[in-house]
């Protein structure tokens, strides 16, 4: 398994801890696959939002910001990944 696998993985297997239309922080999928160190998990967020990406282009996620879902290829600033 690929790096871009285990931190999509992560995302929804953070997303299916939560209840219904609760939504998770790439660095959450980030910490998961690289650990609590913020060393280890803070190179890791680009990876994090690349997994987001793909599972939004796949229609398993969508991107919110401030609650409203947003294109995450235009979004500036902090993000939040919810279910579809």
């Amino acid at each position: 398994m690929g790096d871009g696998d285990a931190m999509e993985e992560a995302i929804l297997a953070l997303l299916a801890e939560r209840r219904e239309g609760a939504t998770t922080c790439p660095s959450d999928a980030a910490r998961r696959v690289g650990g609590d160190d913020e060393a280890d998990w803070r190179p890791l967020m680009d990876d994090a939002r690349a997994a987001a990406a793909r599972l939004v282009e796949r229609g398993e996620v969508v991107i919110t910001q401030r609650g409203e879902v947003v294109d995450l290829a235009t979004a500036r600033g902090p993000i939040r990944i919810r279910r579809a």
